[in-house]
């Protein structure tokens, strides 16, 4: 068997899940990229864009919320979700990083790949997307050092004075557009995508602080859409990284999800179904709540 995954029946079919969503950092976050000499940079992207008042194309920067590290802290979190007989999840498959299971009826791995070097490999079905800012904001770099207390203590002990740093940061209020892609898998699987998904927003970034959270509409619907579907239907909701101004992204997110015709945040079509906002939302709530139900506290 190519895939190494065992035939299903028509009771669990298996289809595909997308999951569009505008994330919001709501305070300064250092995502991670490369170290220097006491000074810690943050990931970001190049491109050129063309303004309508001008007919050139310039170069600009924007922070960049990479969709490998997004994809890192979700195996965590079910790597790390607590299970019933007081274990975790990680604990229970003998899965973890970078020692992964690889078996097929692993929770973990059956979704987001695994490896035994030189024995055995699981292809990851989940693939991330997006994750370049909306808004041409640099990273900001900032001191940072230890606490002084602790410099006195340091120096009374007539021990090395601490040497400060500089760590480069996202600045508050940047939206970044980002999408999580599920190829061939049952309803039961893509609710260990759903639980991975919500539960990384809070732990998102290297070091502190983290957290980033869904952004909202003016009138207080999530930015985000799920798909559901064996037929790609309807316009997908990718926000080109050339805009940058956060309106425009918004209203181009928005444009894409639905038509102007759509009275429902939840349209169905032969073979493709789509929620939108909180419908979105609550869809994922609920493939979360399975999961923890039949894995977790199974």
């Amino acid at each position: 068997m190519a895939s190494g995954l065992p035939k299903t029946d028509a009771n669990n079919p298996r289809v595909h899940f997308d999951i569009y969503a505008m994330l919001e950092g709501s305070q300064e976050l250092y995502f991670g990229h490369e170290v220097q000499v006491n000074v810690n940079l943050v990931e970001t992207v190049k491109l050129k864009i063309k303004d309508d008042l001008s007919s050139e194309a310039r170069s600009i920067e924007k922070c960049y919320l990479s969709p490998t590290k997004r994809k890192g802290v979700e195996r965590r979190c079910l790597i790390w979700a607590p299970v019933a007989t007081g274990e975790l999840l990680g604990d229970k498959q003998d899965c973890g990083i970078p020692n992964t299971c690889a078996i097929p009826e692993c929770p973990i791995c059956a979704v987001y790949g695994g490896l035994i070097t030189g024995k055995k490999t699981l292809i990851g079905r989940v693939t991330h997307g997006g994750g370049v800012a909306v808004q041409e904001m640099f990273a900001v770099e900032k001191q940072r050092a230890m606490h002084p207390a602790i410099i006195s203590n340091n120096l009374s002990k007539k021990e090395e004075k601490p040497i400060p740093f500089k760590r480069e940061y996202n600045q508050p209020g940047i939206l970044y557009p980002v999408l999580n892609h599920a190829l061939s898998i049952k309803d039961s699987e893509f609710a260990a995508v759903a639980y991975a998904f919500l539960d990384s927003l809070p732990r998102i970034g290297s070091g502190n602080p983290k957290g980033i959270a869904i952004a909202e509409s003016s009138d207080r619907q999530p930015l985000l859409v799920v798909d559901r579907y064996l037929v790609p239907k309807r316009k997908r909701p990718i926000v080109s990284p050339a805009i940058n101004n956060p309106e425009e992204a918004i209203a181009e997110f928005i444009r894409l999800s639905r038509k102007p015709e759509d009275a429902t945040d939840h349209i169905q079509k032969t073979h493709f179904e789509r929620w939108i906002g909180d419908a979105a939302l609550e869809k994922l709530q609920e493939y979360s709540s399975n999961f923890v139900d039949n894995v977790l506290q199974a």
